[in-house]
Parts: C-alpha cells; sequence; structure tokens
C-alpha cells in the first residue's frame, strides 16, 4: 500500500469518526455509560460478551474497568463471558454455541447487572440469545454495534456509522474509550 493509499485510508477513518461526531452517537455513549455507571454505583456489575474481535473488546473493557484505564480508582466488577474456554466448550458441546452467553448470564446476572454484547453485524445470535436471558433476569441490556442496527431485545443500542466492518470497529475501540473515561471521572 503506498503513502497516499495510507493517507487517504487515515481520512476515511477520520469521516467516520466526524459523523459520529455530528450524529446522535455521543449522546448514546454518554447514556451508556450512564446506565454502567448506575449500575456499579449500586453494587451491580457489567457481564460483556460478543464474539472474535468483539471478544476480544470485551476482555479489553474488563482490563480497563477492574484494573484502571487512565486514573487511579477503585476496581470495578467487570467480567468477560469470553474467557473461560472451559465453560464456553462445554456450552457449546453439551447444548448449543447459541446458549454460550445465555447459559453465563443465568448463572452470573442478577436484577440490575449490566449485558453489554457488542456484535458488528448486530445479528449473533448468541449475543441475541444472551440479551434475551438478561432481560429475564431484570438487567439493563446495552448493544454496540454497526450501522442501521437495532435489537428488540435491547434498551440502549449503540450503533457506530461506517462504511466497513473495519472502521466500525475502529469507533467501537474509541467508544470502549470514552465510557472507561466517564467510568474513571465518575469512580475516581
Amino acid at each position: 500500500m503506498s503513502d497516499s493509499a495510507i493517507a487517504s485510508r487515515l481520512k476515511e477513518i477520520g469521516r467516520v469518526f466526524a459523523d459520529a461526531a455530528e450524529s446522535g452517537y455521543a449522546q448514546s455513549i454518554a447514556a451508556a455509560a450512564q446506565a454502567i455507571g448506575d449500575a456499579l454505583a449500586r453494587g451491580n456489575k457489567l457481564l460483556i460478551f460478543g464474539n472474535g474481535g468483539s471478544a476480544a473488546d470485551a476482555q479489553h473493557i474488563c482490563g480497563e474497568l477492574v484494573v484502571r484505564f487512565e486514573r487511579d480508582r477503585r476496581p470495578l466488577p467487570a467480567i468477560a463471558l469470553t474467557c473461560d474456554a472451559s465453560v464456553l466448550t462445554a456450552c457449546a458441546n453439551d447444548y448449543a454455541y447459541t446458549e454460550v452467553f445465555a447459559r453465563q448470564i443465568e448463572a452470573l446476572g442478577v436484577a440490575g447487572d449490566v449485558a453489554l454484547g457488542i456484535s458488528t453485524s448486530g445479528t449473533s445470535t448468541n449475543v441475541i440469545r444472551g440479551f434475551k436471558v438478561a432481560k429475564s433476569h431484570g438487567m439493563v441490556t446495552i448493544l454496540i454495534t454497526g450501522p442501521g442496527r437495532s435489537s428488540n431485545s435491547c434498551d440502549l443500542v449503540l450503533a457506530a456509522p461506517g462504511c466497513n466492518t473495519a472502521r466500525v470497529q475502529e469507533l467501537h475501540l474509541a467508544t470502549y474509550h470514552l465510557i472507561c473515561e466517564i467510568l474513571d471521572a465518575r469512580f475516581s
């Protein structure tokens, strides 16, 4: 890839972020941070899940919250439902892969907790199934997804604008970091 092609790609990324700034996306980030912060302030926890790169993002967010982001503050209770290989593979084998998050939410989630699902497509069956179980347990549900996506099973949808999966995922990273920054300020 040439220098000019790289520069063009960087401009494309900048346009996606500018589109997000000019839409209601900032308000969605603030609402998600508020809902998560309110749950944590009540003594509840955050359960985060997704597939592939979104699974890695779930772990990344937990690291920022349980340990620290930019400020020293108390550890915040967040669990990535993507980390326990024994649970994931047993559930996929004994039930179905569609149940890997739902089963963990049923075991760990209580009313007032937040279920944060990440699905660039917004159609991941196991993420949607996890939300259904979370709602039945009285949990707050938040979906971080791509453009034009929504879910009837979620209290809040953060639909990142973008022209392709990579651009959406780049904006998702900024979204997580903004939520962590807001939580840092609230709990410092």
